[in-house]
């Protein structure tokens, strides 16, 4: 039988039992459950292992909890734009999203944007994250860069000189 959160009463809203059924079927059904389940940490962790999008319906405290955040991002890389600014400024977290899809090298912290190896990694992944880099990082990319062929998204692949990153 499939729950239906969206259409509980808040009692069932917060009834553990009843929530963590509902996120069996969905993991952002989590955005219907109550503050106190979207806190609820064994709650959250099955919502974004189901389905890290459901990073983006989790209480402000989950999103700081570095265990939650790799396990959303572990399924939807993208779900580190919902994750805390400290998160966002953490380097393994962010290396592990830019691995998995480049893009999300957009909301990673201008620190890490500006961080070779990170910026190195999302463009490795996905040329087009080069423009999610630093001004700086961007700019040495097209100057020592050969251009190489375009892409469907209009970006353009880093090619790496023999000897440089």
């Amino acid at each position: 039988m499939t729950v239906n959160l969206a259409n509980a009463t808040a009692a069932q809203r917060d009834d553990r039992e009843f929530v963590l059924s509902a996120i069996e079927s969905s993991g952002t059904a989590i955005q219907f459950a109550s503050p106190a389940r979207r806190a609820d940490f064994e709650i959250v962790m099955a919502a974004v292992k189901k389905n890290g999008r459901a990073l983006q319906f989790v209480s402000e405290s989950m999103r700081a909890d570095r265990r939650v955040v790799l396990a959303a991002i572990s399924k939807w890389a993208i779900a580190l734009e919902f994750a805390a600014p400290h998160l966002r400024d953490d380097r393994e977290v962010v290396l592990k999203a830019v691995k998995k899809w480049g893009i999300a090298l957009k909301h990673a912290s201008s620190r890490l944007q500006a961080d070779r190896e990170v910026v190195m990694a999302a463009v490795n992944r996905n040329s087009a994250a080069l423009k999610y880099a630093s001004k700086k990082l961007s700019a040495e990319f097209e100057e020592n860069t050969p251009v190489g062929r375009q892409l469907g998204t209009g970006a353009t692949t880093v090619k790496k000189k023999k000897g440089k990153e």
